[in-house]
């Protein structure tokens, strides 16, 4: 099952979310035509590996940045970039464009910051937006809890429904937790950042707080508020 579309309109066009959208898939084309010894060291430089992260060090903030723009494979990018189109439209519309920006970053920062702090000794690398993108589905919890969510389904055939936005959200996070707690039971292996995702939902729900709607939202009323 995967989300194609929410029901809650939005009123102006996701300038950032189509931006980051556009900046992930150029740096993974990048990704794509490297030969396997240029990926492995262009994977080693700019991704995140909790191991030799230091909090002190600037250097080990910077590859935070990076590797939130760096991903795996094509079901990774594909499904990243799907689930921020889906939930970041009507995010980036009531924070508007630069504060979402922020936003955005600052969710990504506090997701890798989670699972350096749960798993110091990885030494795998971290790559990806999930981190982030989990944040904007945190403050679309908050803010669009009745909203619909266009569900996909495959199995012998294809069909579509709808389901409450809290539902889908709420069993998301569910799993997250779930495979973190799974993951501490034996030795990293690699895989899912389970607990980037936890740290940034959490803080997509704390900041969506602090930082405030846009004013045009605060005078509206939206669609399945």
């Amino acid at each position: 099952m995967i989300p194609i579309k929410v029901t809650q309109p939005s009123y102006s066009w996701p300038a950032v979310v189509v931006s980051l959208i556009v900046a992930n898939t150029l740096v993974f084309l990048h990704e794509q035509s490297l030969d396997p010894y240029s990926l492995n060291h262009f994977m080693t430089v700019f991704s995140l590996r909790p191991f030799y992260f230091s909090w002190g060090n600037y250097l080990s903030w910077g590859s935070v940045l990076t590797s939130m723009f760096l991903h795996g494979g094509w079901i990774h990018i594909l499904g990243n970039m799907l689930f921020l189109w889906v939930f970041g439209e009507n995010v980036e519309d009531i924070l508007g464009h630069w504060k979402f920006l922020i936003f955005y970053l600052l969710c990504g920062l506090a997701a890798a910051g989670a699972q350096v702090a749960i798993d110091p000794m990885s030494r795998i690398p971290m790559v990806g937006a999930s981190g982030a993108i989990a944040g904007v589905m945190g403050a679309y919890l908050v803010k669009f809890p009745h909203s619909r969510v266009v569900m996909l389904f495959f199995m012998l055939f294809i069909f579509r429904f709808e389901v409450p936005a809290w539902l889908m959200l709420v069993y998301w996070f569910a799993l997250q937790v779930y495979g973190g707690a799974g993951s501490m039971t034996g030795p990293s292996q690699g895989g899912t950042a389970f607990f980037a995702h936890v740290g940034g939902f959490v803080a997509g729900i704390i900041l969506v707080h602090l930082m405030g709607a846009h004013e045009r939202f605060s005078r509206r009323r939206d669609l399945y508020w």
